[in-house]
């Protein structure tokens, strides 16, 4: 992978002078984490060589109402071997930011500013050749509706060759053993009848592991998954999960998992990275996230998913809704849904945007909230509720 020339970044919406003037107007509302060395800590919780690194990615959209602020100063990693769940509601920035590293967005409607890099090369800036080159090789994405991803007029196989013969300089005799290989390997059966059909032809979770199979054919490093078990069953929601699961040993790669089902986040994930309003609200291994969350919105996930012990009872769903990008609050963009911002003294919750600081002050769990008896409130209040 090549670094761009100078010349080339020249027509790119990336440009280090805008990035400078957002990157003040940001630092008024106050800093997303206040040091470099504290940074590099919090964005890599596995302490793993990372493949993947994000730092202080935006991803802003100009509109003819205003700038739409998908993603706000995101930082995280993968190492490879590992699966990074990406959570929160609809509109969080979950799929934005991950179209950013695959290089989607339209650069003449985007403005990207920030450092994305795969096994340690700059993909910001790379031209749209360079950026081919690395889509679907390096890394791969596994949308969330393979009815409208795959090509209706197209058969399964022919796509999924094709998609091999894109980055390697094959017969077509040999992308289709290939193709073969990758079918029989996700679990579709009688791969060679199943070759030459249609997506229509496919159920629902067929055509999922047909779009796995085409991701994973040029064996790239990085594979983004997103709401991969969406619209399917819980049979074969189980079924991808395990099938994601077992190719991610075989081939070792770095999995980003974008959702809202936390159940998926406890079966899949080793690191959690839980979004707000296009900003990281809390991050950190799976284990500490999930079983000692010190976000109020974090909680508020939590308590939304029924349990089976309380039946009987009703959901606690977060009240309101989540904030326009086109004008995010100035102080915590959670704050006007926050139960608990009546405990902070004053008025900081509305008027300073908290750090993503380490909780308890060490550690690679972060999370940014102003309450400073977190600990004591989770345990006492809401952990019951939890069961």
């Amino acid at each position: 992978m090549s670094t761009p020339a100078p010349e080339d970044r020249k027509d790119t919406m990336v440009e280090s002078a805008a990035g400078e003037s957002e990157a003040t107007a940001d630092e008024k509302r106050g800093p997303s984490i206040a040091t470099r060395e504290r940074r590099q800590g919090s964005i890599n919780p596995s302490g793993e060589t990372p493949y993947l690194v994000v730092e202080d990615l935006t991803v802003k959209f100009p509109t003819a109402d205003g700038v739409v602020s998908a993603v706000n100063g995101l930082s995280y990693s993968v190492p490879l071997g590992r699966t990074l769940a990406i959570v929160g509601e609809s509109g969080s920035g979950k799929s934005v930011s991950s179209m950013a590293v695959m290089g989607l967005h339209d650069r003449k409607r985007t403005r990207i500013t920030g450092s994305i890099r795969l096994g340690g090369d700059e993909i910001v800036g790379l031209p749209e050749n360079e950026l081919m080159k690395i889509r679907g090789d390096a890394v791969a994405m596994v949308f969330q509706d393979p009815q409208s991803s795959l090509h209706p007029l197209y058969t399964v196989g022919n796509q999924i060759t094709e998609a091999y013969r894109v980055h390697h300089k094959v017969s077509k005799d040999t992308a289709k053993k290939r193709a073969l290989e990758m079918l029989d390997l996700v679990g579709i059966p009688n791969p060679q009848r199943r070759f030459a059909q249609y997506p229509h032809e496919f159920s629902g979770g067929m055509r999922q592991r047909a779009m796995i199979a085409m991701g994973l054919v040029n064996d790239p490093k990085l594979v983004i998954a997103d709401e991969p078990t969406t619209a399917l069953d819980v049979t074969v929601q189980a079924q991808i999960l395990d099938l994601l699961n077992n190719l991610q040993k075989e081939f070792g790669s770095a999995i980003v998992l974008i959702t809202h089902d936390l159940g998926v986040v406890a079966e899949m994930a080793d690191d959690v990275l839980v979004m707000y309003a296009g900003r990281c609200v809390e991050y950190g291994t799976a284990e500490d996230v999930l079983a000692n969350p010190r976000m109020p919105y974090t909680w508020g996930l939590l308590e939304s998913i029924p349990t089976v012990s309380a039946a009987s009872e009703r959901l606690r769903p977060i009240k309101g809704l989540p904030p326009s990008l086109l004008n995010l609050p100035e102080g915590c963009s959670f704050s006007p849904r926050c139960p608990y911002q009546d405990r902070v003294k004053g008025e900081r919750c509305t008027t300073d945007l908290p750090e993503l600081l380490p909780v308890d002050g060490a550690g690679a769990h972060t999370a940014r909230c102003h309450l400073h008896d977190k600990a004591t409130i989770y345990a006492a209040e809401v952990a019951p509720r939890l069961g």
